[in-house]
């Protein structure tokens, strides 16, 4: 595919990248902590169920956590330890709440169970490949964590016609893609052609942005050295832009399809992965690993040592930090993810999770937060988003509390990516009204639909009570019916005998 072949989407917008900082040096490992701390919930979906003792010795890769479920993956030891507990703990979660989590107390050996790799892939089915990713606790790494194995599942209904690979990654600082494509290309494309063969797909795109030469040269030498994919797989090089990385928007440009409004890209034959996402499928299945670690980006203007971190499950952010040396004050905020999309967090103690993709301690280029001035209504979000919205009606209605009409506007198909809220002029808080009414219409649906079943629980006790009653009734004109046909045989029996007795009389007069 050529550039000139290429699609667009509306909106968007050249933003300066800031991703030199973190890319001069390799992917560094960090060390292995004293103490990880293990949400449950480190995905979209119900928590995992732990399976572990307090006290109990465990090794690395070890299960400790069952999926609970259909939309739930599995968790495991990311090292050998000791459990040391089973508690409510502060996640890296806006809301700053605790869930539960598992600690575990590392012994430093590193000692892993006992793996069970598939040298041939192709040996197993598609139902097999799915359950391996299930159980090796793999979600999507490039920020959302949906369980991967469930969009490797197109079920009966779908046929996929193309597996994409997002290596866009659009915004400002994140490049723990790039770096994996630059380092570990051949283990991406191993993992793409198991994915291949689970989807049963016809062909496979790798899109990468024009500003990652490096990974564009390493992705296309890792794929020549694979004949039999590189006959069915092509890398897409696409204009620099944000926010192509978003799903939608990326199909848009690789293909010129557009997925419909509140529909998902499988409606039109398409299943998007992260490139990070096909490497630890290649990694669980090729050599039996689970998901146990990923790779974070830490950069901004108050880190020393920016770059890219293999990073276990559960390490404490403030080890991540320290071993950058940043200039960051004890417990001062920094952001998780990038300056678009991410949000602020607080607290030494947070754990990395499986969404982690960046910690940024310092950012360039924004402005001072302020009071936010009226709308003006300057059209200026409307030209910038990239999902074709009208984010100032949204936002009146958001703010008015008028959520049918929010949804009217199509509220569930902004992806959040800040376009508004950067070239907004009053520095209105745009995105923040959205997920508020998002956050509130999702309460009303829950409450919805807790009313229902407390309506139908309660229609099937009255609708219960009636047949009882009638079923009462029924036993009850049966029993009188027994009782009157008892009785009327028994008159019938003193009527017989009583005849009898007469004649017996009768004949001993004769007599």
């Amino acid at each position: 595919m050529t550039q000139q072949q290429l699609g667009s989407f509306p909106g968007g917008l050249k933003l300066p990248g800031h991703k030199k900082r973190s890319t001069q040096v390799p992917i560094r490992r960090m060390p292995i902590s004293k103490r990880l701390i293990l949400p449950l919930q480190q995905h979209i979906g119900e928590a995992a169920v732990p399976i572990v003792e307090v006290g109990e010795k465990v090794l690395k890769g070890q299960r400790i956590a069952r999926a609970e479920g259909h939309v739930s993956v599995c968790l495991h030891a990311p090292t050998s330890g000791v459990i040391r507990a089973i508690a409510d703990h502060q996640v890296p979660h806006p809301s700053g709440l605790t869930a539960p989590c598992i600690m575990i107390e590392t012994d430093g050996e590193d000692r892993w169970i006992e793996r069970d790799p598939v040298l041939d892939f192709r040996s197993l089915s598609s139902h097999e490949i799915r359950q391996r990713v299930r159980e090796a606790g793999i979600v999507g790494l490039g920020g959302a964590g949906f369980p991967s194995f469930i969009k490797l599942n197109p079920g009966v209904r779908h046929h996929v016609e193309t597996l994409l690979i997002n290596g866009a990654e659009c915004e400002p600082y994140i490049t723990c893609d790039d770096m994996i494509m630059r380092e570990r290309a051949a283990g991406i494309i191993e993992g793409i052609e198991i994915m291949m063969f689970a989807l049963r797909a016809k062909e496979c795109v790798i899109a990468i942005e024009d500003n990652k030469p490096e990974s564009i040269s390493a992705m296309r030498f890792a794929l020549t050295a694979n004949k039999a994919l590189s006959e069915t797989t092509r890398i897409v090089i696409i204009p620099t832009k944000y926010p192509t990385g978003g799903e939608k928007q990326l199909i848009q440009v690789v293909t010129g399809k557009q997925v419909p409004s509140k529909g998902l890209p499988i409606d039109i034959g398409i299943v998007c992965h992260n490139p990070a996402t096909a490497y630890a499928v290649g990694r669980a299945i090729r050599h039996g690993e689970p998901l146990l670690s990923r790779i974070v980006t830490v950069t901004g203007t108050d880190v020393t040592h920016a770059g890219n971190f293999e990073t276990l499950f559960g390490t404490p952010i403030r080890e991540l930090l320290e071993f950058c040396e940043t200039k960051r004050q004890p417990d001062e905020p920094f952001i998780m993810g990038g300056p678009m999309m991410g949000y602020n967090l607080s607290g030494d103690d947070l754990p990395i999770t499986k969404t982690s993709n960046c910690i940024l301690v310092g950012v360039d280029d924004v402005a001072i937060a302020s009071q936010p001035l009226p709308c003006i209504r300057c059209g200026e979000c409307a030209a910038a988003c990239p999902a074709s919205l009208l984010p100032q009606q949204l936002y009146w209605y958001s703010r008015s509390k008028e959520f049918d009409k929010t949804e009217e506007y199509n509220l569930f198909d902004c992806i959040e990516c800040g376009c508004c809220d950067y070239v907004c002029p009053s520095k209105i808080p745009l995105v923040s009204y959205f997920r508020f009414a998002k956050t509130e219409i999702m309460n009303q649906e829950r409450e919805r639909r807790k009313s229902d079943i407390a309506r139908e629980r309660h229609e099937n006790r009255l609708a219960r009570q009636e047949r009882e009653r009638l079923e009462k009734e029924e036993r009850q004109k049966q029993r009188k019916a027994a009782l009157a046909a008892s009785k009327a045989a028994q008159k019938k029996a003193e009527n017989t005998e009583t005849e009898s007795t007469t004649e017996t009389a009768a004949v001993k007069e004769d007599n």
